[in-house]
């Protein structure tokens, strides 16, 4: 009996032995198996992927940074656009403002040429009151010849001597600017007419007219006489040529209101008188 179950038990322990050799295997092959799931192949995947966004990502924000950038750049061009536009705006404002000074005041060069307001004498001894009244309209006084007439003594002998001229001048316009400056010989001589010149370009320059009291007969730059044996008074109104030749307002006849003369000529004209200047 003790020997049957020994042999029984040996039987069942060599069964289980043989049981867990077989199993044994089964366990073993199994693992790879479970190993061969393709999670690495996966994650690999993943990661290309996200790599590509990434990259694209990248690229997206390039992009976008340029176009910033060209944006910024036509921005600040534009900018720089209106700067150069009010720079020259400026600029033009100064030249034109400097071109309307040296209109008002002498352009600097070789001529220059005062806006008359010309009106002419109404009777034959009036030219002393129209000759102050036409420079006067140079500096935009508007004043009549009766008025002047008055503050000049003028009477139907006319006006006795370029000092009343000259007084009139500086009453009217409150600046005592005008001086008399007489030429008491025969004929001027280059002294005299030098200095006529000088004042002429200098007063016009600053935008005054001249009063000049001439006697005799003298010949325009077009070969035209212009007589006045007894005395007249005309205005210098403009100059060309650095001075050398003149423009004239004459209240004597509408006809000729004005004409250019040379300065040796008017000098001559001048001779015994005197002007105001």
């Amino acid at each position: 009996m003790t020997t049957l179950i020994r042999k029984a038990a040996l039987t069942i322990a060599g069964a289980t032995l043989t049981a867990g050799a077989l199993a044994g295997p089964a366990t073993v092959f199994a693992d790879p198996a479970s190993a061969a799931t393709p999670t690495s192949a996966v994650s690999v995947t993943a990661d290309r992927d996200n790599d590509r966004g990434n990259r694209d990502d990248d690229r997206r924000d390039e992009r976008n940074d340029r176009r910033d950038e060209r944006r910024d750049d036509r921005r600040d061009d534009r900018r720089d656009d209106h700067r150069d536009d009010r720079r020259d705006d400026r600029r033009d404002e100064r030249r034109d403002e400097r071109r309307d000074e040296r209109g008002d005041r002498g352009n600097g060069r070789s001529e220059r040429e005062l806006r008359v307001r010309y009106e002419a004498q109404p009777n034959f001894y009036y030219c002393g009151p129209a000759a102050a009244r036409n420079a006067l309209s140079t500096m935009d006084r508007n004043l009549s010849q009766d008025d002047l007439a008055k503050e000049m003594g003028t009477t139907e002998n006319g006006t006795d001597s370029a000092h009343l001229i000259t007084k009139a001048l500086n009453a009217k316009t409150s600046s005592g600017t005008y001086r008399t400056i007489e030429l008491p010989t025969p004929t001027a001589d280059d002294k005299q007419t030098d200095q006529m010149r000088r004042d002429i370009v200098t007063a016009i320059d600053n935008g005054r007219a001249i009063v000049v009291n001439i006697a005799g007969t003298a010949t325009d730059t077009d070969g035209t006489p212009h007589s006045f044996e007894g005395g007249h008074y005309i205005s210098v109104v403009g100059y060309r040529d650095n001075g050398d030749t003149v423009k004239i307002a004459d209240s004597a006849n509408p006809a000729q209101a004005s004409y250019w003369i040379t300065t040796e000529a008017l000098a001559d004209w001048t001779a015994t008188r005197g002007y105001s200047a």
